[in-house]
């Protein structure tokens, strides 16, 4: 076999994972932002003060030692004991949690509740899309490696697979904090606005049509069953846009639940009643027309749309304005709760229904991505609480991408941010992305990734994402913003 046949085997049919494993794996990012912020509380608290004195490196080196290696670790050498890696990871940083407040301040819990809270943008929110984004950047190369699990892997027909999830957490980040869920409505024509949203999407087209260019001229290697021949998740994201733009013309932003509902419930339906499910999975007649060539990429629309909406409902309720520590806790209660609800679901569905379906995006897969993406959601929150908690206790004015409790430390705030690899990537989310890509590209070009040892490939994945960061970063520091 060729190698682009051999690559191409190496990430066909597969069944992923079980949904223990990918629940667990969401606590180690949770995990990771309490990791940084208590380094850095504990260092103002030996040296006085945060470390605003060292070069911008120093910072990009602890934000990517603490945020980008633990992820790619437990998705390469150490994905066989993370259960094991995440509660030592639990027991270290509860002895560190412990001796970071027991300091000569005493914060009483009902103080610490009834506190205030000050920032411009919801946290935990913007910690959630760009660790969606690097944990995408990750997988994405890393799969093309023999170090990489398997079962983390895309699945061929029915499964969770890590990756799967990706797609799904990816589309809901982009709804999270689309303008319809941070409040801003439509003004002026209804009709100029839909004109200007299909305009807007030329950056996604373009990206797509360059990606299937150069598959098609450099013989690069390509999972057909993912999205067809032609298409890819470049056009997936334009069309997506588009539907959503145009659904929420019509449909308040506050109720984009049910229109969730009713796109995955209908579209579930026509997969169970007529033969859609059956042409999609085998028919393989490529060669007859575009719709027969890209039937994955064309049908799965309607999951990802609905996973969209979900993302916009719940936009709506997080960003709703909250300005106390025990409002924000009611909020990520009810956070957990609709998670568990939405897994009771997904196991009912399951079992009345079909498995999960990635390649159809069929009613289960949304169920899953919509309940795994905010049980992540709610631990980053759960994360940034603690986080804030410790600030109070130990007198430490600030840690970047997190709530201040603090109106004096602003000029500080905006330092510590300017030096911060989440706001790096926040800044420039779909630019990471496309990065990302350009990079897995040249990799796979330059690279036969199947016959690297574990070492070089380890070495090789650090690498490749501590490029990827410091371009972003270098571009953060610039006070560069490329917008799509």
């Amino acid at each position: 076999m060729s190698e682009k046949k051999l690559k191409e085997a190496f990430v066909s049919n597969l069944n992923g994972t079980t949904l223990q494993e990918v629940v667990v794996g969401s606590f180690l990012t949770p995990l990771c932002i309490l990791n940084r912020a208590l380094i850095l509380i504990l260092h103002h608290q030996a040296k006085g003060s945060l470390p605003l004195p060292f070069p911008p490196i120093s910072h990009l080196l602890l934000d990517f030692s603490a945020l980008v290696l633990p992820l790619v670790l437990s998705c390469t050498v150490l994905s066989d004991v993370l259960l094991q890696v995440v509660l030592s990871f639990t027991f270290v940083l509860s002895c560190a949690l412990c001796r970071v407040c027991r300091t000569e301040r005493r914060t009483t819990l009902s103080a610490f509740l009834g506190g205030t809270v000050h920032f411009k943008q919801v946290p935990f929110v913007t910690v959630f899309r760009v660790m969606v984004n690097v944990q995408t950047a990750i997988s994405i190369l890393a799969v093309d490696f023999r170090v990489f699990p398997r079962r983390y892997a895309k699945t061929e027909t029915y499964g969770t697979g890590v990756m799967d999830f990706g797609v799904g957490a990816f589309v809901l980040a982009n709804g999270l904090v689309c303008p319809e869920a941070c409040g801003r409505n439509v003004s002026g024509s209804k009709m100029k606005h839909i004109s200007k949203q299909l305009l807007s999407v030329w950056p996604l087209v373009l990206l797509g049509v360059a990606r299937l260019v150069f598959v098609k001229l450099r013989n690069y290697q390509e999972h057909v069953t993912e999205y067809g021949v032609h298409w890819n998740f470049f056009f997936t994201l334009a069309i997506v846009r588009v539907v959503t733009k145009m659904l929420l013309v019509v449909v308040p932003a506050r109720r984009s639940w049910v229109l969730c509902l009713l796109i995955s419930g209908v579209y579930q339906c026509v997969l169970e009643t007529t033969g859609l499910k059956a042409f999609i999975m085998h028919n393989d007649d490529r060669g007859k027309d575009f719709l027969h060539a890209n039937k994955e990429g064309i049908f799965s629309t309607a999951g990802y749309v609905a996973i969209y909406m979900a993302g916009v409902q719940i936009g709506c309720y997080v960003m709703q304005p909250r300005s106390h520590v025990r409002d924000w806790l009611k909020a990520v209660f009810n956070l957990l709760v609709a998670t568990w609800l939405l897994f009771a679901a997904l196991c009912t569905c399951q079992t009345i229904v079909e498995p999960v379906s990635r390649r159809l995006a069929n009613l289960p897969f949304c169920l899953w991505s919509v309940a795994q993406s905010l049980l992540f959601l709610s631990c980053i929150a759960l994360a940034d609480v603690i986080v804030l908690f410790s600030q109070t206790t130990s007198g430490c004015c600030f840690v970047p991408s997190s709530w201040n409790s603090n109106l004096d430390s602003r000029e500080k705030k905006e330092e510590m941010e300017s030096l911060c690899l989440v706001q790096a990537v926040d800044k420039n989310q779909m630019l990471f992305f496309l990065l990302a890509n350009l990079l897995t590209i040249f990799a796979n070009i330059s690279v036969d990734t199947l016959a690297c040892s574990t070492l070089f490939s380890l070495c090789f994945l650090l690498s490749y994402m501590f490029m990827n960061c410091l371009g972003i970063y270098a571009l953060h520091l610039l006070g560069i913003r490329v917008r799509f």
